[in-house]
């Protein structure tokens, strides 16, 4: 917790608003997007999906998985619990949203379903989007995967597998992913790992968004990797979210940015 607080202050320091950014791209996308104040529709029904699972009081036996679909955790917990602690806040649901629906993506890729209220937020953003989402715990996933259809995100394709194994066995060379959220395993490792194994699939408006940047000292670490990257061209450092693109006309750059 201390470390998480030092890494606050330090982003707050740094941070910039739209009236600091000098480049095109980015500063459409803080205006556009991320600063875009205006209601929508879609809102309510995140509200009413968080709701839903905030009332059930039901209890799930919940199993995490680590390298090579090792099991290293597994207990109950209550899926009101879950959804309060361990999902995505309403606020970046709504940005998640947005950014969804400002790129529109064709193909999404969602590393850590949990219990969808993430991938609400991506497919409500694009319908017309498929929504891949890969979680390991059998039992969080299909709650999800019942949320999911009673809130009519239809365009969700839900894949129960330990991540690294589904990245290895797809054949990544012929595959694209406009827009890929990782939430899945906050370790260096991991986010290397899988930063590596999806590298062919993208394309110049490939979008990734990496949760919880700041966690940790080895995911610090990660973060500067990726952003050194030579394929990767501008990043944005939202604190918890880190946003990375590979515009082959754009500079390199890194942003440090409030939302």
């Amino acid at each position: 917790m201390l470390f998480q607080i030092k890494a606050y202050l330090k982003f707050l320091w740094n941070s910039k608003n739209e009236h600091g950014v000098h480049s095109p791209f980015v500063f459409s996308l803080l205006t556009k997007c991320f600063y875009d104040q205006k209601f929508k529709a879609e809102y309510d029904i995140l509200k009413n999906y968080r709701k839903s699972l905030l009332k059930n009081k039901n209890y799930i036996e919940v199993t995490d998985f680590g390298a090579g679909s090792k099991v290293f955790k597994s207990n109950r917990r209550q899926i009101s619990k879950i959804a309060s602690t361990a999902g995505i806040s309403p606020k970046r649901a709504e940005l998640l949203f947005r950014v969804s629906n400002y790129f529109q993506p064709n193909s999404i890729l969602e590393i850590g379903t949990s219990l969808g209220l993430a991938t609400s937020a991506l497919a409500l953003g694009n319908p017309k989007a498929k929504v891949i989402t890969l979680e390991g715990c059998p039992q969080t996933a299909t709650i999800a995967k019942n949320q999911l259809n009673q809130f009519d995100c239809k365009n969700v394709d839900s894949i129960i597998s330990e991540f690294e194994s589904f990245l290895i066995s797809e054949n990544l060379q012929a595959t694209s992913y406009n827009l890929i959220y990782f939430d899945g395993n906050h370790s260096k490792k991991a986010t290397l790992t899988y930063f590596d194994l999806l590298l062919p699939t993208i394309d110049n408006d490939s979008v990734w968004i990496f949760d919880d940047i700041h966690w940790s000292p080895e995911m610090e670490e990660a973060w500067e990797i990726i952003q050194n990257h030579p394929k990767v061209t501008v990043t944005i450092d939202t604190f918890q979210w880190g946003f990375v693109f590979f515009r082959y006309e754009q500079p390199k750059e890194h942003f440090v940015i409030r939302t």
